[in-house]
């Protein structure tokens, strides 16, 4: 079994027994794709909700929820997976600046939960596990052989969905 470090701004896709890791989920959002049929797993660390708030021409796939998920399907369905069989759980999108005020430029993480649920549902792939909100950060531990996603809340302890 092997673990895959998924960084910021990046996705990645294992099969099973391989697991998938993502660390510093505050405002950001881990998404979790998971073929249940084929065991394929793919998850992105998103940090903004659209592209188009990336500047100049060149943009990173990963960073950005509208086009993260799409590449993510693409790469599972590259190892195998088929969208059909494809179920969704995510994880952030905390309120880490809620004492900056409730302006909507501060409102990242909420953001970005919206625009992963958009994203998912234009692709037609059901969320079934969702831990998100709050103002503490997480890490999350994808397991490609048993579907399970290991979320670690700062002061709150570790959960399972």
């Amino acid at each position: 079994m092997e673990i895959i470090r998924i960084g910021m701004a990046d996705l990645g896709v294992a099969k099973s027994p391989d697991r998938l890791r993502t660390t510093g989920l505050g405002s950001c959002v881990g998404v979790v794709l998971y073929d249940v049929v084929h065991k394929v797993g793919g998850m992105a660390h998103v940090m903004l909700p659209e592209s188009s708030l990336g500047k100049g021409g060149q943009i990173t796939v990963g960073k950005y929820a509208d086009t993260a998920i799409p590449r993510l399907i693409q790469e599972m369905e590259r190892a195998g997976a088929s969208v059909r069989h494809m179920v969704a759980k995510m994880a952030g999108g905390a309120q880490m600046f809620a004492a900056l005020g409730n302006c909507d430029t501060m409102r990242i993480g909420p953001r970005n939960v919206e625009a992963c649920k958009k994203a998912l549902q234009s692709a037609q792939i059901r969320i079934v596990a969702e831990d998100t909100g709050g103002n503490c950060g997480r890490t999350i531990e994808f397991d490609t052989s048993t579907g399970i996603l290991q979320i670690r809340t700062v002061n709150q302890g570790v959960k399972e969905v």
